[in-house]
């Protein structure tokens, strides 16, 4: 089959979940043996691939507010034409929008007979959902029970959306038990996130525990997108200027895909500190494939994501209690342990190769 998802925002390592996630997708869908192609807008970047294809008549700035695609899209109709051409040319048999408005899914610009699909990847009740919906599109996908559930008590009919979670597009062995307990003796903390106020990075440093003993390093990554001017620039000044005044707290520049897995690997644990719900939780997954425990609030799909390899804390406890469950779980050596091995099984589903099996079960019917 050739399939083709639309995702504006798309670029090589972005650090962003619906990014990385569509990227897995792709992956697991060429390992099938399918054609999977990725349309976004432009500007190209260097790393784009050839099965990465840019529109011409669409070009986002970095970053990019929904107000600015908006505003680029008062006329849709030169961008409507450019994918439908596109869409035809390549032969496409089915095309999901991956999401209602960065996706194109609220002009569902497909050429008449063509299979469709609508990711919905956050929770959203907007005008732009229900245009989306609108255009009734074959299958409607999102990543987890969760985001079924918490859309379904906004009024929206779930009832029959299908769930085809995140795929881990890179995977290595974790280190030994005695690795691992070394790390829980004296390794670092380590935190991956996208530079946006929800990641809860400035209030988890606001809460740093004097006497942890460990060092606390925070990758914050900027994404092509944010939802007001200098949202993100704003975060991460915030929390460097938190970081001066902490000893052994370090805020680091964003990694590429391919390292994450690898710097977590090598972390005593991570946080994840976010305080609106997680609708699937990239980072924890990869840090799970890698055996390091989890420790965050019970938000969202992270609670059913971690299982017995996370500790979770109730939000209205606030961050304190997050080192508390932090510190707690590193002090535990049988129960660090248990959660350290726990964490790859959580995962082990969530290959390329099955994530797109089960896309293909969603939207076909019958995966390969």
């Amino acid at each position: 089959m050739n399939i083709a998802l639309v995702l504006l925002t798309h670029n090589p390592n972005e650090p962003a979940g619906i990014e990385r996630s569509i990227a897995a997708l792709a992956a697991g869908l060429r390992e099938l043996g399918h054609h999977a192609l990725i349309i976004a807008a432009g500007p190209a970047a260097t790393a784009d691939g050839e099965d990465l294809l840019r529109l011409q008549n669409l070009t986002l700035p970095r970053p990019a507010l929904e107000d600015d695609l908006t505003a680029l899209l008062t006329d849709p109709a030169p961008v409507q034409d450019e994918v439908r051409q596109l869409l035809t040319r390549h032969k496409v048999d089915l095309v999901c929008w991956v999401d209602a408005v960065w996706g194109l899914g609220y002009l569902s610009p497909a050429p008449p007979g063509m299979a469709t699909a609508l990711m919905v990847h956050v929770p959203r009740t907007d005008a732009a959902l229900y245009r989306s919906l609108g255009h009734q599109p074959g299958r409607v996908l999102t990543v987890s029970a969760f985001m079924i559930e918490e859309l379904a008590r906004e009024g929206v009919d779930t009832s029959t959306w299908a769930v085809v979670p995140n795929a881990l597009m890179h995977t290595l062995t974790p280190p030994t038990p005695a690795a691992r307990e070394t790390l829980r003796n004296c390794g670092p903390v380590r935190i991956v996130a996208r530079a946006e106020p929800h990641k809860g990075i400035a209030e988890l440093l606001k809460a740093h525990p004097a006497g942890l003993g460990r060092p606390v390093q925070i990758v914050l990554a900027e994404a092509g997108f944010e939802y007001w001017p200098g949202m993100q620039n704003e975060v991460i000044n915030e929390c460097r200027e938190l970081a001066a005044g902490l000893p052994a707290v370090e805020i680091l520049p964003a990694l590429p895909w391919q390292e994450v897995p690898a710097f977590l690997a090598d972390a005593s644990a991570t946080v994840i500190s976010s305080t609106s719900p997680e609708t699937f939780g990239n980072v924890a997954a990869e840090a799970l494939s890698v055996g390091t425990p989890v420790v965050g609030y019970g938000l969202g799909h992270l609670p059913a994501l971690t299982g017995p390899a996370g500790r979770m804390t109730a939000l209205e406890d606030g961050p304190g209690v997050l080192w508390q469950g932090l510190t707690g779980l590193l002090g535990d050596r049988a129960a660090y342990h248990v959660a350290s091995q726990h964490g790859p099984h959580q995962i082990a589903d969530h290959t390329p190769a099955a994530v797109a099996n089960a896309f293909l079960a969603a939207t076909i019917g019958s995966p390969r």
